[in-house]
């Protein structure tokens, strides 16, 4: 991976990786989910909700597309060689449809990754060293273009957090907190989207804050948002782009 990319996974908070994942792969994995919807792809008058949620998916075609060599390979140039799992699936998928009513599930939140043994999911937690989670991946199993309902992402939000989160040390902080509190006025960020062809994946900092939002194209959206899982705790001097972005936030006058 280029120096210049990962500048820009340090600045910014994530970075875009084009043809992650063939196109195929989509094809094979969007047929799976048109299934498990129990919608019609050709019949817009089934398409009666803004947002299904279909979890648990490790069919051969998500393994296969979140373990290509060039996902192996920015995994290995983000996080470090022998770092992080091997994905077996993808996970959840909210498959976003166009619709006039509103998806209730916009909001802008960080994904937590510990505490969840709590049974309100506004009371699991977020640490300094990101416990549990290397990072955040968008997975496009679909073309997504600016009114395809494509994720929000806030520029360099991943440093405002780092900042509100290492007085809390290991405890860390809730998610509730984090919401009552605006995010750590990460509101005044510029604003990205996530959008490409099918076969694009964006790898996010764990801290970056982002948020659904209402589809207003005319095709459905296939996306997954699984975590990457690290092998062990990460250190604030560890030698990775993931660790360097928190450092130098921390290192930064806001």
């Amino acid at each position: 991976m280029a120096r210049d990319d990962i500048e820009t996974f340090i600045a910014d908070g994530f970075l875009r990786i084009d043809h992650a994942f063939s196109e195929d792969l989509a094809e094979q994995g969007r047929a799976i989910l048109w299934r498990d919807t129990g919608c019609d792809p050709e019949d817009p008058s089934t398409w009666t909700r803004p947002v299904i949620r279909l979890g648990g998916y490790w069919d051969p075609p998500f393994r296969a597309a979140a373990n290509t060599p060039v996902l192996h390979a920015a995994y290995d140039a983000l996080i470090g060689e022998e770092r992080w799992v091997p994905p077996m699936g993808l996970g959840t998928f909210p498959v976003r449809f166009p619709s006039t009513e509103a998806p209730g599930d916009d909001g802008w939140h960080v994904d937590v990754s510990f505490g969840d043994e709590a049974p309100d999911f506004m009371d699991w937690r977020v640490n300094i060293r990101s416990r549990g989670r290397a990072l955040l991946m968008l997975f496009l199993f679909s073309d997504v273009g600016p009114d395809d309902a494509p994720t929000r992402l806030r520029t360099g939000s991943h440093r405002d957090i780092a900042r509100r989160l290492a007085p809390a040390g290991e405890a860390g902080v809730t998610l509730g907190e984090l919401a009552a509190e605006g995010f750590a006025g990460s509101a005044g960020r510029p604003e990205a989207a996530a959008t490409g062809p099918a076969g694009t994946v964006y790898l996010c900092h764990p801290f970056l804050v982002h948020a659904a939002q209402p589809h207003r194209g005319t095709e459905p959206r296939f996306m997954a948002q699984p975590p990457l899982t690290p092998r062990a705790e990460f250190s604030l001097d560890g030698p990775s782009p993931m660790e360097q972005a928190i450092r130098r936030a921390l290192s930064e006058t806001p």
